[in-house]
């Protein structure tokens, strides 16, 4: 039996699922949602394990885009008892800023599951088993915790830096120098960045500096903590913006119930959502896609044909479905580009050993933190979240602390190969190293894999300019999202390329440009703070 749609949509992600409702909305009757594993919202789903929720990466709900945060509180309104009845928030991410005005939203009443909170960004660095705030504040305090001679050496390195800057910028370690000085990056960027990719800085494409390390600036930092005594007596400039108290929207249960409630949404519009559904053939002709082969979790392969295909799949997955294949050169690109693959071990805890001032929900986690970036030598560990403090609904009992240690790695090397329970044990015993909790108190622990989280800028990835024009030139095909650009997008970046794709497929452009054009200048849906 032939099954033909209007559009069918090869992932159940940000931007699958966006892309599927906004269609449903605009009245197209058939489309068809595949998605590859039995979860919905890909990177942003949230895994339950006996009650206590894991957010993988951490998702702050927040964006520059007020058409995204109008799509999120449709989706899912903010809880009364969140807003502490003022009429504003101040919401914050990546040092930028946005009012959002409470008395023009929808609220729902605390007691209900389908809601956001606000929260508080609390996100630090551990070094030398101490607190540093990130981004970095130039401070008294900062000062003398890194010791007046490595604060010498930062300072003298930054000013080298600014006055010789290299160029051009052909490497992320260039990129890092000129911005933070040779210093500063040795100190707090290196190590961490070639333990999230697994190369070396000199090796990474600044691209992803460029799309990832916007608005850290020191410059603008030592600014804002030179002014701060006039800003406390009213003698500052008003419009000064601070990312000192930053708050952000948050599903009450975790980022995969926003995903989640959409899909249902979607479904009751008439959306076909066939999950455990995989992609193994994507015939095209003449610039168009023809048809779809795709296979169930039984092994049963079917045949699907479809007027247009959005594809948020990886983009090295996808040339290798193409039939028939594409070019050589085209193949050879595709074939190279390179992932970071990400593994989660959730560890439960009776109580941690650093002690600090715990948020006033967050049951027994001491340490306020959203997240921690680990910079101690002779660990694997990368991040620590402290789910607690996304939202006092992730633990089921909070009286205890649950934390997820995150693993960069890559599919099949050593950390990936290891067992759950060597994973878990790795886990322990690293948290115990660094001072964080004694193995003794964790009672508990999960461990999580998920292949393709980052999509890497080196391999092939300075050539793939010839794999996006490829794919542009098939008229009826749509790339969108994190792993269907290859860029490291974030969910709102995602679903902005989706909300383009689907305008495109609605009016009938075949011009894929506006949706290559998000993230690229992330000013292009900024909107500044009004004082």
């Amino acid at each position: 039996m032939n099954e033909t749609y209007d559009v069918i949509i090869i992932g159940a992600g940000p931007g699958g699922v966006t892309a599927a409702l906004e269609l449903a909305r605009a009245g197209v009757k058939r489309i068809a949602l595949l998605e590859a594993s039995p979860d919905i919202g890909g990177l942003s789903k949230t895994i339950n394990y006996r009650g206590n929720r894991i957010d993988i990466g951490g998702h702050r709900f927040f964006s520059k885009s007020d058409w995204v945060m109008r799509w999120w509180q449709e989706i899912m309104p903010l809880s009364v008892d969140s807003v502490n009845n003022d009429t504003d928030a101040k919401l914050a991410y990546q040092g930028k800023t946005r009012m959002l005005s409470l008395g023009s939203l929808p609220l729902a009443e605390s007691d209900d599951p389908d809601v956001m909170i606000l929260r508080e960004r609390v996100s630090r660095i551990y070094f030398d088993r101490k607190f540093f705030d990130y981004p970095l504040q130039p401070s008294i305090e900062t000062a003398l915790m890194m010791g007046i001679g490595r604060t010498a050496q930062i300072l003298s390195s930054y000013a080298r830096a600014k006055a010789k800057p290299i160029s051009p910028e052909l490497t992320l370690e260039d990129f890092f120098i000129n911005r933070f000085g040779d210093h500063l990056y040795r100190t707090f960027f290196k190590e961490y960045t070639e333990k999230v990719w697994g190369v070396a800085c000199d090796q990474i494409s600044p691209e992803w500096g460029a799309q990832r390390v916007k608005s850290l600036s020191v410059s603008a930092a030592i600014v804002h903590a030179l002014t701060a005594p006039l800003r406390r007596l009213g003698m500052g400039k008003k419009n000064v913006k601070t990312s000192l108290i930053e708050q952000f929207m948050y599903p009450k249960y975790g980022p995969g119930q926003m995903w989640e409630l959409a899909v249902k949404k979607a479904v009751q519009l008439g959306v076909t959502l066939l999950t455990r559904t995989r992609v193994v053939g994507l015939d095209h002709a003449n610039g168009e896609i023809r048809g779809l082969e795709v296979e169930d979790v039984s092994g049963m392969r079917r045949h699907l044909y479809a007027s247009h295909v959005i594809s948020t799949m990886p983009v090295r997955d996808l040339v290798r479905v193409l039939c028939p294949a594409p070019p050589s050169t085209v193949m050879g690109i595709g074939e190279g580009l390179q992932y970071r693959d990400f593994i989660t071990v959730g560890l439960l805890y009776q109580r941690l050993k650093v002690a600090g001032r715990a948020r006033s929900d967050s049951g027994a986690c001491s340490i306020p933190d959203n997240w921690i970036y680990i910079q101690e030598p002779g660990v694997n560990v990368g991040r620590i979240q402290f789910f607690n403090n996304w939202s006092p609904y992730m633990v089921a009992d909070r009286s205890k602390i649950w934390l997820g240690m995150e693993f960069f790695c890559k599919e099949g090397d050593d950390l990936w190969s290891r067992s759950d329970d060597a994973l878990k044990s790795l886990g322990i015993e690293e948290l115990e190293r660094i001072g964080i909790a004694d193995r003794e108190h964790c009672e508990d622990g999960v461990v999580i894999r998920m292949p393709k989280a980052y999509p890497g800028y080196f391999g092939t990835y300075a050539d793939f300019p010839a794999v996006r024009n490829y794919f542009d030139s098939i008229r009826n095909l749509f790339l969108v999202g994190r792993n269907g650009m290859h860029r490291y997008n974030n969910q709102d970046h995602s679903m902005l390329s989706a909300k383009l794709a689907v305008e495109a497929i609605l009016s009938g452009s075949a011009d894929k440009s506006p949706i290559w054009d998000v993230n690229i200048d992330d000013e292009y849906h900024e909107e500044q703070e009004q004082n």
